[in-house]
Parts: C-alpha cells; structure tokens; sequence
C-alpha cells in the first residue's frame, strides 16, 4: 500500500499581496454559510491559493483571531484536492465571536468554493481580440 499524500500548507498556496485581496473582492464569486463567508476568484495560475481575513469585529483578543485563523487554514489544508483548481479563495467568519470546529468548517467548505467559483465574474474579452484578425486589412 502506498504512503498516503503528505498535506503541507506551502508558500504557493498563500495568498500574500494586497492586489490579489483586491481582485478577488472585485472579480470573486460569494457564498456565506453557517461559520464562514467565502470569496472564490480565477488566479491564472495552477495552485489553489488561500487568504485570511479575520479582522477584529470577529473577536477583540489576538488569541481567539489566531485561533479562528489556525482553524480556516487547517481545513483548507485537508480538503485541498476537492477545492477547485487555479483559484484564490479568501475566507472570512461569517458571525462575530465564531469559536469554529475543524470538522464543521471542513464540511462547509467545499461546498462553499464550488458554490462562489460558479458564481464569479469572468473578465469580458474586447470584441477585437474575440473575433480574431478582421477581413479586409490587409498588411504591407
């Protein structure tokens, strides 16, 4: 029987640059479930990435933040491969004072993602680049 897959959380799988926070507020699709809110946007790469935002409206203390925060990461960690690919997903507590469990966000999860990656705009393409080089030009 093989060793079973090893499930790191590495440096690709983080979403770390404010300009990818702001494309994917902008562009992302949103589901909102019983412990978190989620925003799913297109990354043009392959990695599915994850970014946090637990602010202080969830909890006042660092501790209880951190903790939320350590809970969000390790279920996406375990259910990385039933998370669409080549996306960034920003999770966020859905209710203030959370006090989440791995098993329920877990469960949430991946429904959530399919959920908001469906619902996600697609950058419209100008029309010129759509339909390709137009008859009549001619080149010299």
């Amino acid at each position: 029987m093989p060793p079973p897959p090893r499930l790191r959380f590495t440096r690709h799988m983080r979403m770390s640059s404010g300009k990818d926070f702001d494309r994917a507020f902008r562009l992302g699709g949103r589901a909102k479930g019983k412990l978190v809110s989620l925003v799913a946007a297109a990354n043009g790469g392959e990695h599915t990435r994850l970014g946090l935002s637990v602010g202080r409206a969830c909890w006042k203390g660092a501790v209880q933040r951190n903790r939320v925060r350590r809970v969000f990461r390790e279920a996406f960690r375990l259910s990385y491969a039933d998370l669409p690919k080549g996306c960034d997903l920003v999770l966020m507590p859905a209710t203030q004072k959370l006090a989440p469990t791995l098993a329920a966000v877990q469960a949430e999860l991946g429904a959530l993602a399919k959920k908001a990656w469906a619902k996600r705009k697609v950058p419209e393409v100008p029309a010129q680049a759509r339909s390709g080089p137009q008859e009549g030009s001619a080149s010299s």
